[in-house]
Order: C-alpha cells, then structure tokens, then sequence
C-alpha cells in the first residue's frame, strides 16, 4: 500500500522532522552553563597565571615609599620611569642580556642541528642496536643536571674553556627530548613520500633538508622555544663557570648581582626583572601558533 501523503500545510511527523526540530530549552540551558563554567576556569587559570607578571611590572613602577605600604597599591598613579634607566646603565643590564643572547643562540642553534640529524636517523636509518640506543636518549632524560654538574665543571676547567661562551654552550648542544621531539615528527612522514624521493634520486641528506625539516617545521618551533626559555633561565651553570668579570655572565646572575649593588632597591630590582623578561615574552607572542601546533597536532597534515 501506497503511504498517504500530508495534506499542504500539515507538518511533517517523521525522522526529518524530528532531525530539524530546535533544540529543548533545557539542552540549551545545560550547554549554557557548561560554556560559562568552562570561560570561568579559563579565566581563573589565566589570572592565576598573569598576576605575578602584572604584580612585577606594577611595582617596578611605583617608588620605594609605595612599595613599603601593606597593601601596595594595584595600579602605579604616578610611575617612576627612572628605574629602568638606572637598571639598564649602573646595573649593566644591557652587557648581560647580549651575553645571554649569544649563549641561548649557540645552544638553540646546537640543539636544533643536533636534534634533527638524530631524530632523522632515528626515523629513517636501519643499523644496529638502533632501539637501544634511543632507549639511552631518553633515559637522559631521567638524569638531572646537578648530578653531572661537578663532571662538566672539570671538563670545561680542563679544555680551557673556563669563563668562555664555549663553556656555557656546549654542555647543553644536544638533548635527548629534542631528539625523541623530531623523530615523532619524522616518523609522520609517510614512508610513500620517502620512497618516491628515493626514486627522484634524494639521498638521505637531500631528503631531510628539502622535505622532512620543512614537513617537521612546527616541531622545530616548538623545540626552539623550550630550548631558548631553558638556556635564557639558566643560573647555576653560568655562575660556577664563570669569573668575577661582566665579560660573559648572564641576566640571571646580572639580576642578582643588581640586588647587592649600590643601586640595590626593590624598585630597580624589579625593573631589571621586567627588562630580562621581555625578549620571553616577544618570543612567546611570535612562535605560540607553531607551539600549539606542534603540541596539539602531527607534522604532516
């Protein structure tokens, strides 16, 4: 038998209608409340997060006398510029930020050479013990840094390189997350492509310049960043292998140093703060797609 069909102007009973009809106001309402819950959170974490950053720029403003006051004021009224001047010339704030740069260079520039050339044969090469060997990087990963820090210290004591850029550097020109980073990266390249570039005549060297490093650009992004917020914040390893001269300590020690200086004040300690904190920052604004890209997704689309 043939099913009637609804007279014009009669609604629809059916699967479609069903499909169509707008959603209960109480599923409407639920989501509502799921979606405020989730804003609330997000902004409880971000100023759980921003409050010692906006606290730190505040005070570096204000003068000692609105420091000493309990609570100190939120907002500075009438903000004292002259502290950063004071941080930047007396506190050689700006020997110690180029000094920082040209080791965070070294080290960024050494961990990511030194990362792809081992994530690559990780990937890609068969030889012996290949396995094993990626075992022992990662369990470098489980060795903190104090335990070698008196053999690094005589290492670098014995080569000469004892108050030198060489000496802050090197220690730290390859890592083992770096490498286990990239070769998750290569290993999403699809074999096909591998296999075709052989045909095209790519040697390995060939291959990982012109396709997998460009494919694995959001990991070496992403490996860029850690390293330079690694290297930037270093302070122990800079202080036990460096003089008492300005010639190549760091920020982190520059800071310290601004502490116990005659232009020690909480005002100008906390400029200098601020002043190390804003190339983090810049960093963090440029390459944070590529970060979030690299962490919540693959290399290859």
């Amino acid at each position: 038998m043939q099913a009637e069909r609804a007279a014009p102007g009669t609604p629809e009973v059916g699967p479609t209608a069903r499909a169509t009809a707008p959603p209960h106001p109480a599923g409407r309402r639920r989501r509502g409340w799921r979606t405020a819950a989730r804003y609330t959170l997000l902004t409880i974490g971000a100023v759980v997060v921003l409050a010692p950053l906006y606290l730190t720029i505040v005070n570096s403003l204000l003068p000692p006398s609105a420091l000493a006051e309990r609570p100190p004021p939120l907002f500075p009224l009438h903000p004292v510029w002259s502290d950063y001047s004071v941080a930047w010339s007396q506190g050689h704030l700006g020997v110690y930020l180029r000094n920082s740069a040209i080791q965070t260079a070294l080290i960024v520039c050494g961990q990511l050479v030194t990362s792809v050339l081992a994530g690559y044969a990780f990937a890609f090469l068969r030889f012996p013990l290949r396995r094993a060997l990626f075992v022992v990087f990662l369990a470098t990963l489980m060795i903190p840094f104090e335990v070698t820090l008196i053999t690094n210290t005589q290492t670098v004591s014995d080569l000469g390189w004892y108050n030198t850029f060489a000496g802050l550097a090197v220690p730290f020109l390859a890592t083992g997350f770096g490498t286990f980073l990239l070769r998750q990266a290569f290993l999403q390249i699809p074999r096909d492509l591998r296999e075709a570039a052989t045909l095209d005549g790519y040697g390995h060297l060939r291959f990982m310049a012109r396709v997998a490093v460009p494919l694995a650009r959001p990991a070496l992004a992403a490996l860029g960043v850690f390293s330079f917020l690694a290297a930037w914040n270093q302070y122990l390893w800079p202080l036990v292998v460096t003089g008492n001269g300005n010639g190549v300590r760091t920020v982190q020690i520059g800071l310290k140093l601004l502490q116990g200086t005659q232009v020690s004040h909480s005002d100008v300690a906390l400029a200098g703060t601020v002043i190390a904190v804003l190339p983090l920052l810049v960093l963090l604004v440029i390459f944070q797609k590529q970060l979030v890209r690299s962490l919540t997704g693959g290399a290859v689309k």
